[in-house]
């Protein structure tokens, strides 16, 4: 068996020493516990890290007779053994007194303050047990030092109270917050209250639950039953009608479809794409279908329709999910082209992720019927071949149409004096937006810890130079709140849709693993990456590159982190160039030229005159300008 030279079998216990023990710090920002101090031997310096450990223990408070009750195995088991086994021990990070940033300490020596005596941790309380939430119940908090001493044949070992952070919660008594747990089929909320034990002289942890339940249960039984079944059967009714107009119709050859299920105006990649084709004057039959949002309810007329328009057209054109189109199998000499949404490639997705959670099954029909695909660049054609189960032929490195604006200097223009109108706020300040993805394995638990950022820190070191705003992924289910005392400093623009129009009035863009860094890196701004929780996204989601070396700018993991690189301006601007240059391929300005040249001439190529033109849905914006307009007067629309 290995282990450290604490563990050792042979070690004598000696807990008589006198210990020098003091919390320096202790906060607590949402579910985050950020705490550090100092513990050891008095008179022993220890330098080597295997040495010396310190462990946060969460003691509960426990009815031992009723856990003997419920649980046979614990009738031979004492007390003390039966609480051992539900005591939370969490490792604390060693370091130098001199690391320790908050020590006010002046009696040290500078051999002292050299030593391993003192300790970090930044906890996250809301994945503390196999990944929830602290469990409901009371616990005290002590910390437990095993040190070796110099003979080596003994080692201090101590659990000691917390005693010293009563000074961080007297003020107020009391500290509290909350604590959240988002998964597909399981949301937990618990209210968390922290003071001082004045019996056991240490921190008193109240954990109480306020909500668990199944977010499929809350929508209605209707809701439900269409969930599970009527859609299955409405994707039947569909596939039939698909095959009945096949089989009964000619495909229009001049007839191309952009479909949405994300969007119910034409704006994004579509705009760009249609633009093109208007300006060609191709005299095409354009027919849109768009629905704002995926699990938006279709009508058994909404079926026909779509059908009849998938079945008799030469093009498709997808630029998201698209869950009724999968099955069916596209017809001959006619294609469904997926105008992707995102740039780059950066995160796995689809195929890519089989075997993963959230990964698809290898039996899935989804995206593998996809004649042809659009990327940004020649380096991820086949980074998106294996994501969406097709073959690298079918996937063509047009560029990313709706990028087509960062090379646009009259739009960029107009875009940026519309929207420091409309944000008055932005004047005079340089513009941090924080635009992160979202946590979870998909839609139903999507969520943001935005407990992991500071607010108060921020506010504090960057309001006079800076506003933040927000713009948050419209998956995310949990909410963002802003207190009332840094109004004047973060702002939530998460419901403008358009985030390459934030861009425009961006200084510094700080994400995580989210794609909206590649079309930001086309402006030449520094970026910051706030990837706290990398190590755990790369275990459970993974990327195509090595993050590390990928990122164009610093990786953070603290608010602190986060200030001090924007004070000091430490970006690292010289890896932007080959960034854009490799996910790009000199595309932009182009790709709109590109997907009609390369990918919809080529499939109108053997196309004949035919009759009567079908009717647009909706009238399209006549230029740049006017998509841009009819964005913002959605926008204002919804915020009333």
């Amino acid at each position: 068996m290995f282990h450290t030279a604490l563990d050792g079998e042979h070690l004598k216990i000696n807990a008589e020493s006198a210990v020098l023990n003091k919390v320096t710090n202790f906060e607590i920002h949402g579910s985050y516990l950020e705490m550090e101090g100092y513990t050891t031997v008095k008179k022993q310096l220890t330098f080597q890290e295997e040495e010396i450990r310190k462990t946060l223990l969460l003691v509960p408070k426990l009815n031992i007779e009723t856990l003997r009750e419920e649980h046979e195995e614990y009738d031979t088991l004492t007390d003390v053994e039966i609480l051992e086994k539900h005591i939370i021990g969490i490792p604390l990070d060693n370091c130098r007194m001199t690391e320790l940033e908050s020590n006010t300490d002046t009696d040290f020596s500078s051999e002292e303050l050299e030593a391993l005596s003192g300790y970090k941790g930044d906890i996250d309380l809301s994945t503390l047990v196999y990944g929830r939430p602290l469990e409901k119940g009371e616990y005290n908090l002590f910390i437990k030092l095993e040190q070796l001493l110099p003979n080596r044949k003994e080692k201090f070992e101590k659990v000691l109270p917390l005693s010293s952070v009563k000074e961080f919660i007297e003020g107020s008594s009391i500290l509290n917050t909350k604590l959240q747990y988002f998964s597909a089929k399981k949301v937990l909320k618990y209210n968390l209250i922290v003071s001082f034990d004045k019996y056991s002289k240490t921190l008193l942890f109240k954990n109480t639950l306020l909500q668990s339940y199944d977010p499929t249960e809350q929508a209605s039984e209707i809701d439900y039953k269409e969930s599970k079944t009527l859609k299955a059967i409405k994707r039947r009714l569909f596939k039939a009608f698909y095959m009945l107009f096949t089989m009964l119709l000619p495909i229009k050859k001049r007839k191309v479809v952009f479909a949405s299920d994300s969007r119910s105006e034409l704006n994004g990649n579509f705009y760009f794409v249609y633009e093109e084709l208007y300006k060609r004057n191709l005299d095409l039959n354009i027919t849109f279908i768009f629905n704002e949002r995926i699990n938006n309810k279709k009508t058994i007329n909404d079926l026909v329709k779509t059908a009849y328009h998938f079945a008799t057209a030469k093009i498709i054109l997808l630029d998201d999910f698209y869950p009724l189109v999968y099955p069916l199998r596209i017809r001959n000499n006619a294609d469904l082209i997926q105008v992707w949404h995102a740039a780059g490639a950066f995160k796995t997705f689809g195929y890519s992720r089989i075997g993963r959670p959230g990964g698809p099954s290898p039996r899935s029909k989804n995206h593998k019927n996809y004649t042809k695909a659009l990327v940004s660049s020649e380096g991820v054609r086949e980074n998106y071949a294996e994501g969406f189960g097709i073959t690298v032929d079918k996937v063509y490195a047009t560029g990313v149409p709706r990028a087509d604006i960062f090379a646009d200097e009259k739009y960029k223009s107009y875009v940026q004096n519309k929207l420091t109108e409309m944000y008055p706020f932005i004047k005079g300040k340089k513009v941090i937006l924080f635009a992160p993805t979202f946590r979870g394995n998909g839609q139903a638990s999507a969520h943001y810890p935005f407990e992991v950022l500071n607010l108060k820190q921020l506010y504090e070191d960057l309001h006079e130079e800076y506003v933040f705003l927000f713009k948050i992924h419209p998956f995310v289910n949990n909410k963002l709140h802003i207190p009332y005392k840094y109004n004047d400093f973060f702002f939530d623009l998460s419901d403008y849709r358009e985030v390459n129009d934030l861009l425009l009035i961006t200084d510094i863009l700080i994400t995580d693993y989210s794609s909206v860094c590649f079309e930001y890196a086309l402006l030449k701004k520094p970026m910051l990456f706030f990837a706290f929780d990398v190590e755990k996204y790369i275990e459970e989601r993974d990327f195509y590159y090595n993050y590390f070396d990928f990122i164009p700018g610093p990786l953070i993991k603290t608010t602190a982190e986060m200030v001090s690189t924007i004070k000091e301006e430490n970006y690292d601007m010289e890896k932007i160039d080959a960034f854009v240059n490799y996910f790009f391929d000199n595309t932009v300005g182009q790709a709109s030229k590109n997907v009609v040249d390369d990918v919809i001439i080529p499939s109108l190529q053997d196309m004949e005159l035919d009759d009567a033109d079908q009717e647009a849905i909706l009238t399209p914006p006549a230029s740049r300008i006017e998509l841009f307009e009819r964005s913002i007067g959605n926008y204002d629309k919804q915020k009333d």
